[in-house]
């Protein structure tokens, strides 16, 4: 027995020789190993006495104990402060795994003979058991890599992040070899006479070489990789596509990344000795190219607001965007950010009525190209559309564009001849034609409106619809065709005529007779002025004052801006004169004339010049009372005229900027016989005369209100007093049935009739009005 236990010593003497790691502080005779023979026999041994088995739990206690006291240590040595502030990232690392690699090849012998010794204890039927050596991996990983300091972290982030930079550099096609030669390189960012570039490359292979033999490459290189490449895509679609939607960058990034950044990852992984390199790869290029498609999105939403007001220019980064859509999940951000960005740069005072159209419309034309189905469209341009009509110039800039050649936006829109889609007339899904194409909205969809009106609708119709009325449009371009025809002083109306037709196609035939009869006017108009003209030339009758009339069907225009004035006694001559022709041709009709209105054509004599103008026939009148007298007062100017002395003012205005009458003293005006020049421009310093011939908005429902006057003057005769209710429901009754009485709510009701009050037209006392007392 004795001789049993000397033989199991001296076998298990051998064994621990053998097997036990170089240790760095012993003397070196002690490690010699020994020959193959006396391993065997001394295998042999344990075996015989049964005792074998612990051979292996011993050897992975005894490396436990080494990483733990020993080689741990000494490899987080190199990551001291002192030893980051001393030396690169790119050393660092490559100093620390050297050392660990050479500390894991002590092991290999050892290894190799564990496995030989398992392999031979096996049974015929046994499933191959775990190999030691993914065992010694795992309590690298375990006992070195449990918890890594922070400034690991970063030297390792840094290395790959440098190495990638050089990898990069060294990959282009002499495309920054300018730079070099101005003294810098682009790789290592070192001057070019110590460009480390090489250096840092053969460090590289290296580091993941031999981190790839310890098969930890993964573990410590994996969330620096992921980060550096993240980085890296971040700052080339930065630095590429930035500020550019001119040009489709997608299959440009996608080839980028398959050169340069899955490039530089085979580099890494490509020969993993685990044989999960290609696999690695594959799945490192699915998980790239979802964050490729993810960070250009964010980019490309970031800039939305400039892409879509640079549509169509923009479309290839609009189509970019499609792609990225269909790829991520960002369309709620998309939505979120775009109307944040419109609110904070289009919805609010500073900003032009039409500039916020143009916006508008722009992102229609961007968004139906971005999201066909119109949904992300309804989504974001909802603020725009409840501000614009908040705004009192919406419908009048509209209707602008639409006949203006200069804007050629809406004017395009028109001339496609579609019919309006307005909301309350649009069909259901189910009423679809084209079934066999149908598509499901995306599930943002707002259901209370049909997929139909989303896709169909053009431009025109969804401005239409800002208001869901087409006759609100209508009445403001009656009003806008008055004003250009009593402004220009042209009977030509062939643009008119086209955009008429053009509008009809849209708005229908019915709703646009009144413009229909207004151009007519204008042609019977230049027809009778033709007829008087040349009937005065038969007769040979010569005028003082030349005269050509707009006759108007008063009942088919707008109201007009109103203003007093009685015009001198030789140009009211020549208006009844016009007048008296006119009846002779005419027969059962007359003329009702609006003096304000209109053009002369006058000439002023002073001494030696003879100057020509064209103005208003208010300002004719103002200048003609000159004639009789070379100085008048406002107030004796205002009795002749019989106009406001605050209106008189404003006129005078014009000649004194044209150098022609001087305000002597206050309120008392001169002839200046003695001209020093001027503008002869029509209106040239009037900026009131820039106002519109017709009356406004305000203007005109006063005058609509006026209508119920009467028949509030009827009720309270009849009945005493009334209350504002029973007065508003009364009129509802009576007088809101007719096709040319609007509607009046009842706190527009008590506005109009809290004004008579002011004007001591009514009376109001115990909530109801009363007519006053007869004096």
């Amino acid at each position: 027995m004795a001789a049993n236990v000397d033989d199991l010593n001296k076998a298990w003497g051998v064994i621990s020789a053998v097997l036990t790691p170089t240790n760095e502080n012993a003397p070196v005779e002690s490690h010699r190993p020994s020959p193959e023979s006396d391993f065997q026999n001394a295998l042999a041994v344990m075996k015989q006495e049964g005792v074998d088995h612990i051979i292996e739990e011993w050897f992975l206690e005894t490396l436990q104990q080494d990483l733990r006291h020993r080689v741990a240590p000494e490899f987080w040595r190199h990551f001291t402060p002192s030893e980051t502030e001393s030396c690169n990232p790119c050393g660092q690392l490559y100093k620390a795994v050297t050392y660990l690699h050479g500390i894991t090849s002590s092991y290999s012998a050892s290894l190799q003979r564990l496995e030989v010794m398992r392999r031979d204890k096996m049974e015929p039927n046994d499933q191959s058991p775990q190999r030691i050596s993914t065992l010694v991996v795992t309590f690298y990983k375990a006992v070195i890599f449990f918890t890594v300091p922070k400034n690991f972290l970063t030297a390792v982030e840094k290395f790959y992040s440098e190495a990638f930079k050089v990898f990069h550099h060294t990959s282009a096609d002499d495309e920054e070899g300018e730079d070099e030669d101005l003294g810098s390189c682009n790789g290592c960012g070192e001057e070019s006479d110590s460009c480390r570039c090489q250096d840092i490359m053969e460090k590289f292979h290296a580091v993941n070489s031999k981190l790839d033999d310890m098969g930890i490459l993964e573990r410590i290189s994996g969330a620096a990789v992921t980060t550096t490449v993240h980085e890296q895509i971040k700052h080339h679609i930065e630095d590429t596509c930035k500020g550019n939607y001119e040009t489709s960058y997608l299959d440009t990034l996608q080839k980028w990344l398959d050169s340069k950044v899955l490039g530089w990852l085979n580099i890494i992984y490509a020969g993993n000795r685990t044989s999960s390199g290609p696999e690695c790869i594959s799945a490192f290029k699915g998980r790239l190219l979802h964050f490729l498609y993810e960070t250009y999105a964010k980019a490309l939403i970031d800039q939305l607001f400039n892409i879509i007001i640079e549509f169509p220019e923009s479309e290839p980064a609009i189509m970019d965007l499609k792609v990225c859509l269909d790829k991520t999940d960002f369309r709620s951000h998309l939505v979120s950010s775009l109307r944040g960005a419109l609110e904070n740069r289009l919805l609010h005072p500073g900003v032009n009525t039409a500039d916020i159209l143009t916006a508008y419309i722009a992102a229609i034309r961007s968004l139906r190209v971005l999201d066909p189905a119109g949904v992300i469209l309804e989504l974001v341009c909802e603020p725009v559309r409840k501000y614009l009509r908040s705004r009192d110039d919406t419908v009048r800039c509209i209707v602008s564009s639409l006949t203006d050649e200069g804007s050629n936006e809406l004017l395009d829109e028109l001339v496609k001849s579609q019919p309006l889609l307005l909301d309350e007339g649009v069909q259901s899904d189910d009423e679809s034609d084209d079934w066999q194409n149908w598509m499901p909205d995306p599930v943002d969809a707002d259901p209370s409106t049909t997929s139909k009106s989303r896709r169909a609708s053009d431009i025109i119709s969804m401005l239409v619809n800002i208001y869901g009325s087409k006759e609100l449009f209508v009445n403001e371009y009656r009003t806008l065709l008055a004003d250009r025809i009593l402004t220009q002083f042209t009977y030509d109306i062939e643009r008119e005529l086209r955009y008429l037709e053009l509008l009809k196609l849209r708005f229908g035939e019915s709703q646009l007779h009144y413009c229909e009869v207004m151009l007519k006017d204008v042609a019977d108009s230049k027809r009778i002025n033709t007829r008087i003209t040349e009937e005065k030339a038969q007769l040979g009758v010569k005028e003082d004052i030349e005269m050509n009339a707009m006759i108007l069907s008063a009942q088919f225009w707008p109201a007009f801006r109103e203003e007093k004035i009685t015009l001198p006694e030789e140009m009211q001559k020549a208006l009844e004169n016009y007048t008296k022709r006119f009846e002779a041709l005419k027969g059962n009709r007359t003329l009702s004339y609006k003096p304000h209105l209109g053009l002369v054509n006058i000439e002023i004599e002073l001494k030696e010049q003879v100057l020509p103008f064209s103005v208003s026939p208010v300002h004719a009148a103002i200048i003609m009372q000159f004639q009789s007298q070379g100085k008048w007062t406002v107030d004796e100017l205002s009795s002749v005229l019989q106009m406001p002395a605050s209106a008189l003012r404003r006129k005078i205005t014009y000649w004194q900027s044209q150098g022609l009458l001087k305000e002597e003293v206050p309120d008392t005006f001169v002839l200046v016989e003695e001209h020093k020049g001027g503008t002869h421009d029509m209106m040239g310093a009037d900026d009131d005369e820039a106002e519109s011939a017709m009356a406004s908005a305000q203007e005109q429902r006063e005058e609509e209100l006026q209508v119920f006057w009467t028949y509030i003057v009827g009720m309270l005769t009849n009945l005493e007093c009334l209350p504002l209710e029973r007065i508003h429901s009364m009129l509802r009754m009576f007088a809101m049935q007719g096709p040319s009485t609007g509607e009046c709510s009842v706190q527009e009701l008590k506005v109009f009739l809290d004004r008579k009050v002011k004007e001591q037209k009514l009376l109001y006392s115990g909530g109801v009005y009363r007519l006053p007392k007869p004096s």
